[in-house]
């Protein structure tokens, strides 16, 4: 809600939003902070105004920052509000007949208005004046006048008990009813910028354990992540204070005054086909405006200051507002947010703590923008016709995707969930030291992928499937050119590029759209036959493209690596939905050498899960219907969960692999010589594990990440080629020495 120019002080403005009728106060030009706790007068006020509207449901006071009270605190307010109406329309308590009723009894007219008007300027007070004089009256001589009086007065007071005012005010101790302390503990409004709908819970809510604290370390804000827990709750609660929350007034008045010019530009769709180059640009607009509007009203601002509500600015204007704050935590990998917006936190999903609430409520206006960027930034509809929209932003190095529903799907209005990817693409060796993998199941998908096998990873939601398959891609030698096809862009394509990769993305038309200038998947598989020898990388197997996808497979017309993403929590899944729901021929099937089974496994207390590989399958030729009844699946590594760990399968230890023996069989020394070929694979593996090892001793993180591990790949296979030519295979015991010389002299340099 903006006021106008010409609204008055106190002027009051009712908006249904989401579901729920916000009562709007202006309190601009006021000389004192809106206070419902501090102040008798605005509670009277306030009560007033919920007399004349006793719907409302969330109250806030404009100002320069916006005071919001929750519907929790709203409905003691309106139930005090309910009965003072009640009084003095039903019982007509200030009516002449009520007068005269008692007009013989010295003092209780004085009393009824005293009574009336404290209700509603202090109604914990009121309460308790209540129960103080009717234990005096009870000591005097009683008439029937003062018996009536007194059960008039015992009626209000037991009306007013059962309000939840009274009823949590009894419940705090150690305040007296004569000051407004208590009401500090009940009345405790969101204070919001006046530049953003969002509501955020500043103060810590009591009764809550600290778990952690931590500092967002990627940003140019001081930000501060607190973790708590009550003792009832099985999610934990993520409270973070941006700095948006925590300026000073002045600061409050320029950002609201140059929000509402830039405010008046509506932004064109072809200003989103470069968002980091708008970005930049309206940043350095909102640092012009800024310090001329700074200059004007005589408020002085320091580069610092400048930048950081420059910042602001551009986030609350053509970015995602509190959604971009937490996407700069790296530790979180989902935001969830629920319709009806306005009347849910948002929940994430946290690295190390699962499952959190958080302290942030967004708004109907929020959810309504958001929904035009993402239609701008992609092209695609959001609309009653197309109510599921999958895309991705990216701001910062930071990428997320993003999936948002809308009515008739979601009833409530419109919902999203932001799956935010890593700033840089896993790596082998950070799958093994998260425990996803180990050191075996590395080099078994090292030696997979230089094989140039073809390989699906599948899995449930947030199983890691995507981000293992980024991992596999980093395997790919760089000389090889590599094509990936994507609905959503989520692998890291342009990090590969940086390293130094042969590789092509192609975006194509989401399953879930229709009526898109993009390129069906299917069609994109085609092309991408048509453009030369290449790896080709599918970002997800969804529909129609599989069977596009198998025939690439089949005719193996890549000659390299074929891979994709696929749903399903088995090889039989794997199978059921490539046949059964995607169409796909049985025998066009047996053109998948390897599934990759990626799964959450639920710890023992239920409430945490972790990511692990539980299956690394072979898929055989030698069957005709179903290949789970007739041998045509065989594990090659499986996850025992006693020891929470993957542990080779007789047929990977005895060589007795069709696919291994199909890659051996083509490489000079391996074929027929199982011991020189499993040595390879337990080369790569201890190369990996000793990535790992070497990041810890040095106490070097970044020794497991992409960049060091596309070189260390490169000089393993120079290596491996150099101790070939002398030794007809890459043996272990010569290979390992000299890598490791390497990765010591290297890691040095860091």
């Amino acid at each position: 809600m903006i006021f106008k120019e010409d609204n008055k002080l106190f002027d009051i403005e009712i908006e249904r939003k989401g579901g729920e009728d916000i009562m709007y106060v202006n309190y601009f030009g006021a000389n004192f902070i809106p206070s419902i706790a501090e102040n008798p007068e605005v509670m009277i006020r306030t009560i007033d105004a919920l007399i004349e509207n006793p719907g409302v449901s969330r109250i806030i006071f404009v100002q320069q920052r916006n005071y919001n009270y929750p519907q929790e605190q709203t409905l003691m307010l309106t139930e005090i509000a309910s009965l003072y109406d009640y009084l003095v329309k039903e019982e007509g308590v200030l009516s002449p007949k009520k007068i005269a009723l008692f007009k013989n009894l010295e003092g209780a007219l004085e009393q009824i208005s005293y009574f009336v008007a404290l209700l509603k300027e202090n109604p914990i007070l009121c309460y308790h004046e209540l129960e103080s004089t009717i234990y005096q009256l009870e000591q005097q001589e009683k008439n029937n006048t003062l018996l009536t009086f007194i059960r008039f007065l015992k009626k209000i007071h037991s009306l007013l008990g059962e309000t939840r005012l009274i009823k949590k005010s009894l419940s705090l101790s150690n305040y007296s009813a004569r000051t407004r302390e208590i009401y500090k503990h009940i009345f405790r409004p969101d204070i919001l910028p006046n530049f953003t709908f969002t509501r955020l819970m500043t103060q810590i809510p009591e009764n809550y354990e600290l778990i952690s604290q931590y500092n967002l370390l990627k940003t140019k804000e001081e930000i501060q992540v607190t973790i708590l827990k009550r003792k009832e709750d099985s999610k934990l609660y993520y409270h973070i204070l941006p700095p948006e929350y925590l300026l000073p007034e002045e600061h409050h008045l320029i950002l609201n005054q140059a929000r509402n010019v830039l405010a008046e530009h509506k932004p064109k769709a072809e200003e989103f086909i470069d968002p980091e180059r708008t970005r930049r640009v309206f940043f350095d607009i909102a640092k012009n405006l800024l310090l001329e509007l700074s200059n004007n009203q005589g408020i002085p601002l320091d580069f610092k200051t400048l930048t950081i509500l420059s910042n602001i600015l551009v986030r609350h204007t053509i970015g995602f507002g509190l959604i971009e704050i937490l996407l700069l935590d790296e530790k979180i990998q989902d935001i969830v947010l629920n319709a009806p917006l306005p009347q849910n936190p948002i929940f994430i999903k946290h690295e190390e703590y699962g499952e959190c609430v958080t302290n942030i409520i967004p708004s109907f206006e929020d959810a309504e923008s958001w929904a035009t960027k993402l239609r701008l930034l992609s092209g695609r509809p959001l609309d009653e016709a197309n109510p599921i929209l999958d895309t991705e932003i990216a701001f910062e190095n930071m990428k997320a995707r993003v999936a948002a529903v809308k009515e008739p799907l979601s009833p409530k209005g419109v919902a999203y969930a932001f799956r935010r990817h890593r700033d840089s693409p896993w790596t082998l060796p950070l799958f093994i030291d998260k425990k996803m993998i180990n050191p075996l199941a590395a080099g078994l998908l090292s030696f997979i992928i230089d094989g140039a096998r073809t390989l699906l990873v599948a899995g449930t939601r947030s199983s890691g499937k995507t981000s293992l398959l980024g991992s596999l891609m980093l395997e790919i030698m760089p000389k090889y050119r590599i094509i990936v096809l994507e609905d959503t862009l989520e692998l890291p394509v342009d990090m590969l590029r940086k390293a130094g990769y042969n590789i092509l993305r192609m975006k194509v038309r989401s399953a879930l759209v229709e009526g898109s200038t993009e390129v069906e998947a299917s069609e994109g598989i085609r092309a991408s036959l048509r453009l030369g020898d290449s790896a080709l990388i599918v970002g997800e197997v969804r529909s129609t493209e599989a069977k596009a996808l198998y025939e690439a497979m089949r005719v193996g017309a890549l000659a390299n690596v074929v891979a994709g993403t696929i749903h399903g929590d088995s090889p039989y899944g794997v199978f059921d939905r490539v046949v059964n729901d995607l169409g796909v021929e049985r025998t066009s099937f047996k053109a998948t050498d390897i599934i990759v089974i990626a799964n959450p496994v639920k710890t023992a207390d239920g409430l945490h899960s972790v990511r692990r590989v539980i299956n690394i399958t072979e898929v055989r030729k030698h069957w005709n219907k179903d290949p789970s009844q007739e041998g045509g699946f065989v594990d090659l590594m499986r996850y025992n969960v006693e020891k929470d760990e993957l542990e080779p399968t007789p047929e990977l230890i005895n060589g007795d692999s069709e696919t291994i023996k199909a890659i051996a069989g083509n490489v000079k020394g391996w074929a027929g010589n199982w011991e020189e070929v499993f040595d390879n694979i337990l080369l790569r593996g201890k190369i990996k594990e000793e990535i790992v090892e070497l990041a810890k001793a040095t106490k070097k993180p970044q020794v497991l990440e992409y960049k060091f591990n596309v070189l260390s790949n490169a000089v393993f296979h120079q290596i491996c080629e150099e101790v070939s030519k002398e030794k007809g295979v890459p043996k272990s015991e010569l290979v390992f020495p000299l890598w490791r010389k390497w990765a010591e002299r290297e890691i040095s340099k860091m």
